[in-house]
């Protein structure tokens, strides 16, 4: 069993399909081929079921995933040591992110990342917050960021994003400047589940609110609140630009959710990993400063 064997199988996994794994890796389809037959024969066992509609995972290849995925991790924490200890900053850094942070937050901090280190190869996993915790948890990403607090994974608090209320354009709140949750407790309500739905539903106690839509999609929640079908509460990071239609107002008192930057352990994360949090936590300071002057 070789490394290359074990790269070869997750790039599989994780493109599904022999032909986007050989182009990802520069490979022909028959070497990718060959080097998974080769490593089932060593195994003895089938690692992947084929068919038209891809390659998907036996049991008894779920159970080396799990192994092969650890192993690389281990691969790509000795190369980082060890260019760290030639003064280098290179390696690869799988980061985990929800489409607000990925819109908002990420391609500044990116761009300056790279400028600064060149040789770190970002690549980015984008998904819910319960999604960016699994591949924490299984190791498909070397950091992500979560919702604070978060009991289960070493985090760096990064920063800050306000909770607003959105509203028709025609309701009664809509030209208030601040609204007491108090105030939209009979409101019909249409509950994010992106990932903050805990901390929403944690305004309204020891009340709850009148939830009538529980909706995933941001843009789904928004042309519902624009016809009028209810109001929601949303991170101020997951709205667009254009809002017409709608009236976003600030709740009194402000409601803010906590973002951070989670690894599995902070003692065995990488060189690369501990320099992108360390720039994350100084980029998200700045940016709260500049806001906090508006």
């Amino acid at each position: 069993m070789t490394l290359l064997q074990l790269q070869v199988f997750l790039c599989v996994v994780e493109t599904g399909s022999f032909t986007k794994a050989a182009e990802r890796l520069s490979m022909t389809q028959s070497g990718i081929s060959h080097m998974i037959s080769g490593l089932e024969e060593e195994l003895g066992v089938a690692l992947l079921s084929r068919s038209r509609k891809g390659s998907k995972m036996t049991e008894a290849g779920e159970k080396l995933w799990a192994h092969a995925r650890a192993i690389m991790q281990h691969v790509d924490q000795i190369q980082d040591e060890m260019f760290a200890f030639r003064g280098l900053e290179r390696g690869t850094l799988r980061i985990g992110t929800f489409p607000s942070v990925s819109a908002r937050f990420l391609p500044s901090l990116m761009a300056l990342f790279q400028v600064r280190y060149p040789g770190i190869e970002l690549i980015l996993f984008e998904g819910t917050n319960q999604e960016v915790r699994n591949w924490i948890h299984t190791g498909a990403v070397n950091v992500g960021f979560v919702s604070l607090p978060d009991q289960e994974f070493d985090t760096t608090p990064v920063m800050k994003d306000e909770m607003l209320l959105l509203l028709p354009a025609d309701h009664e709140l809509a030209g208030q400047a601040a609204v007491p949750v108090s105030q939209i407790a009979h409101d019909p309500f249409i509950l994010t589940r992106a990932g903050c739905e805990g901390l929403v539903l944690s305004m309204f106690r020891p009340a709850v609110p009148q939830v009538k839509y529980e909706v995933q999609d941001t843009a789904t929640i928004l042309a519902m609140v624009k016809q009028g079908l209810g109001i929601t509460i949303l991170p101020q990071m997951a709205l667009p630009d254009d809002r017409k239609g709608i009236s976003a107002v600030r709740l009194d008192p402000p409601v803010y959710r906590h973002l951070g930057l989670a690894v599995q352990s902070s003692a065995a994360a990488s060189p690369a990993v501990r320099t992108f949090i360390r720039e994350a936590e100084t980029f998200g300071c700045s940016l709260m400063a500049v806001t906090a002057q508006k």
